[in-house]
């Protein structure tokens, strides 16, 4: 049976990157415990849009907790403070009647605000754009077999491509740094014998654009594995620092 609660919402609103942004206090009444966030956030904005108010801008698309473009801070905790989530797979149920809750954007200098909860984070495309990928002559298909890959490799690389590349690392971490970000799309094709041959440059490359969009520098506080929605491990970082170390000293990179 559904059960409805009234809450308080405390959100940042802001028009964009210029002007300053305030905290708006927005009253929530009768919302249902089997609403995601997202939809709750969407049924709010209905009710100022009748009002002739202006509606919270948010960002979503698939809303199944695959794409990473939803992203708020609820309460101070990226996505919430439901672990291994994303903010449209956080349920009401979660929230109980009459609580306050503060819900604003990620913060961080690389990732400059659009409007109210939405963000730019094309930075993470440009990382991505810079050695994000492996190189590789079109053609017909390759048996499966023909490059052979150790199980625990493969279960590695899965784990590492998980990244959804949302953002909740940088606004967790206390430096903003990319760096789970990076070491996740560095590992999935560091485990793997595809990515090799391009390796030395992909790290280089990764990192360099990394510092070039205004990241900060990881110093391991490990909040942004803590607050990752796919759970991605920082031993990825470990792995990113042995690519980049390894290529800084190879021969391969001019």
């Amino acid at each position: 049976m559904s059960k409805h609660i009234n809450l308080t919402l405390k959100v940042w609103r802001q028009k964009n990157q210029k002007e300053k942004g305030h905290f708006e206090t927005i009253s929530a009444p009768d919302i249902s415990t089997e609403m995601s966030f997202l939809e709750m956030l969407d049924v709010v904005n209905e009710k100022l849009t009748l009002a002739g108010k202006e509606p919270i801008a948010f960002d979503h698309d698939c809303r199944e907790g695959i794409c990473g473009m939803c992203g708020a801070v609820v309460n101070g905790r990226p996505h919430g403070a439901l672990k291994g989530t994303t903010l449209c797979q956080l349920h009401m149920r979660h929230f109980n009647d009459g609580d306050t809750i503060a819900i604003e954007p990620f913060r961080a200098m690389a990732f400059k605000i659009i409007k109210d909860l939405t963000v730019d984070r094309s930075a993470f495309d440009k990382i991505i754009q810079a050695g994000g990928y492996i190189s590789v002559n079109a053609g017909g298909a390759q048996d499966a077999n023909a490059l052979p890959v150790p199980q625990d490799k493969a279960e590695l690389a899965m784990d590492a491509a998980q990244c959804i590349g949302c953002g909740a690392c940088v606004a967790a971490c206390p430096n903003a740094a990319a760096m789970l970000f990076v070491s996740a799309k560095v590992s999935q094709f560091a485990l793997l014998p595809q990515g090799r041959p391009e390796a030395a440059r992909r790290a280089i490359a990764m990192v360099r654009e990394m510092d070039r969009q205004g990241f900060g520098n990881c110093t391991n506080e490990a909040e942004c594995e803590a607050e990752c929605p796919k759970q991605i491990s920082i031993t990825n970082i470990a792995r990113l620092n042995r690519e980049f170390f390894k290529a800084s000293f190879g021969s391969a990179v001019k």
